[in-house]
């Protein structure tokens, strides 16, 4: 009596299988790849951006002429006026306040706490004087400073400059304290966290804010500056 096993592909030589499987790699096919971005196509139309892009343009090219533009001396140019560094009234007040100072500190001990703060308010004092003369502010007969807010631009670090800084402050803090009602609208208790503040979502908001004139602007190209419903 014989047993005849029937020849499968489960068995086969080692000679066989490795020419299989050599031919088997030599006919796969290669496979098709999908590349996968993370970046999605900007849903801004091309002229918003372009208008970001001059605003920035015109921001930054506006803060180095401004910064970098020469400053002449000022002069006694407005009438009416003299350098307050010229002006005999002006060394009269410095002379004056510092008198006040040195008779009260006569009252005192020499090396006591009211001494010490006297004489500290007399070098503050000295130190302002001379700042206001360096800066060439100019001084009325009155002798005190006078601001020049025409615009001239000797005069810029008086009044635009503080200006534009105080406008950048002032709407810096307005554009955070809007941010974050916008940001907790919709929670459970909005009015609870206007009363307790979230510390952690407005330390974000707050570095967030300094770029607020162009996010500002952003928002008013897309429409989202002003509620529709308002």
């Amino acid at each position: 009596m014989s047993l005849t096993i029937p020849s499968t592909n489960l068995y086969r030589p080692l000679a066989n299988a490795k020419h299989t499987s050599t031919h088997q790699k030599s006919t796969l096919k290669p496979r098709s790849t999908t590349l996968c971005s993370s970046s999605s196509p900007d849903p801004q139309p091309d002229s918003t951006k372009s208008a970001l892009q001059a605003f920035s343009a015109a921001l930054a090219l506006s803060s180095i002429l401004i910064s970098a533009a020469p400053i002449p001396p000022a002069s006694a140019d407005i009438a009416g006026l003299t350098p307050c560094k010229d002006s005999k009234q002006f060394a009269k007040r410095e002379k004056q306040q510092l008198k006040k100072l040195e008779s009260s500190l006569k009252l005192y001990a020499p090396d006591s706490a009211p001494a010490l703060a006297i004489k500290a308010t007399m070098e503050k004092t000295s130190r302002r004087f001379a700042n206001y003369g360096k800066q060439g502010l100019l001084c009325g007969s009155d002798g005190l400073p006078h601001l020049i807010v025409s615009g001239d631009q000797r005069h810029w670090g008086e009044f635009i400059t503080p200006g534009i800084l105080f406008l950048y402050i002032a709407g810096w803090i307005g554009w955070v304290g809007r941010s974050y009602l916008i940001a907790i609208r919709d929670d459970k208790k909005p009015t609870q966290k206007e009363i307790i503040i979230d510390v952690p979502l407005a330390s974000s908001l707050l570095f967030r804010g300094f770029s607020w004139p162009v996010a500002a602007y952003r928002e008013f190209v897309n429409g989202d500056l002003i509620d529709p419903t308002v």
